[in-house]
């Protein structure tokens, strides 16, 4: 648990941010900015206890009506949320290991706090939560009743299911957190009623819908500036060769789609193995080569990897021989998943895509993969949706 933001309301760290030259103001975004005060205002006025009445007769307060921003893609829905979570003044909880779910752990106590994740780690969390708690009669009753009192406020980044295990599950889920009187802000490509549209048993999801719309001012984002790809296209995503410009390169690529973050080190940790990372974003993380494709790991971690950054920076991709055909294959399962899921990818090379294989195993495949090297470069590929 961290120390509380600043007291600053989203508006007015906004105004700020377009003063100080930071942003342009942008008068769609007002909309969203309007609603997120709201919550702001609300989160700090309400008591995270439910008052001395609730507590005696163990009522849960209502929550703080949430927000469900959902529109196309790079319309700024992320930076306007994590700009409400980042002066939030509450204390910010984060999960710990791999799970996506905030808990208290021992000792922790005192005000309700707020916890931003993806919302697909959230639910792979939630589903591991589970495993952990099985044979118990309600488990998710217990996880849920684990942030009692703990947990003000949810924000989830790319609200997009997918898997039927998710659909089945959200309605209790989202049920039983606003009944603990937690609120809900989270981003989205897709209105609610065509969330897990054509799904297995969608009816079982329904009553999913229903909360949402419920518990959360639905607000679609209407701007027209695609600020993601405005930024991805300032200048190239593919760079070769590997030269002595390539990492400061990288480095200055990492500060313009990060908004300015500088880049610190770190692990993001899949099936409880760490894999070291450049710089780590809330959708943005930045790998060296060799920590991705030089070591164990599979497509399982590219999976993931891929379902929860939309943009993924990689240095220092080598020219691949018979030398290093092990590694080659890696690079090849990732640039599928990579490309199934529409992630950007800016990366630094030795020479350009079809240079890069003189191996003989991999001939075929590589093929592919220096096509959709080429295609990941083009504006339509770095304008598609992101695929959760």
């Amino acid at each position: 648990m961290s120390e509380p933001a600043s007291a600053m309301t989203p508006s007015q760290r906004y105004a700020a941010g377009v003063r100080q030259g930071q942003w342009q103001d942008d008068p769609a975004q007002h909309p969203a900015l309007a609603e997120l005060d709201r919550i702001h205002a609300g989160l700090l006025s309400a008591s995270p206890e439910g008052g001395l009445l609730g507590r005696l007769f163990g009522r849960r307060p209502e929550p703080v009506k949430g927000l469900y921003y959902w529109g196309e893609v790079g319309r700024g829905k992320t930076f306007l949320v994590d700009l409400f979570y980042d002066n939030l003044p509450l204390p910010t909880w984060s999960a710990s290991g791999r799970t996506g779910v905030p808990h208290a752990q021992a000792g922790q106590s005192g005000e309700g706090g707020k916890y931003r994740t993806h919302f697909h780690r959230f639910m792979r969390g939630v589903h591991d939560r589970l495993r952990q708690h099985a044979g118990e009669s309600d488990p998710l009753a217990r996880i849920v009743r684990e942030v009692r009192g703990k947990l003000r406020v949810l924000v989830l980044d790319e609200f997009f299911v997918t898997d039927i295990g998710d659909a089945m599950l959200l309605a209790r889920l989202l049920d039983r957190m606003f009944a603990e009187g937690v609120s809900l802000v989270t981003t989205s490509n897709t209105a609610p009623e065509n969330l897990y549209k054509d799904g297995l048993q969608r009816a079982g999801f329904l009553p999913a819908i229903a909360l949402l719309q419920q518990h959360c001012v639905v607000l679609r984002s209407d701007g027209q500036e695609d600020y993601r790809l405005r930024a991805l296209t300032r200048s190239p995503v593919y760079r070769a060769p590997l030269d002595g410009q390539a990492d400061g390169w990288m480095a200055s690529r990492w500060r313009e789609l990060s908004g300015g973050s500088d880049a610190h080190p770190g692990n993001i940790e899949i099936d409880s193995r760490k894999i070291p990372v450049r710089a780590r974003g809330k959708s943005i993380v930045w790998f060296d080569f060799a920590a991705l494709c030089e070591g164990p790991r599979g497509t399982t971690d590219y999976i993931e990897i891929a379902r929860e950054f939309n943009t993924l920076l990689l240095g220092g991709i080598p020219r691949f021989d018979s030398l290093n055909e092990d590694a080659a294959r890696r690079f090849v399962n990732l640039i599928d998943e990579l490309y199934d899921r529409h992630v950007n990818l800016v990366c630094t090379a030795a020479t350009p895509p079809t240079a890069l294989y003189s191996g003989s195993r991999l001939q075929g495949a590589f093929e592919r993969t220096a096509s959709r090297l080429i295609e990941m470069q083009s504006a339509e590929y770095l304008a598609a949706e992101h695929k959760a």
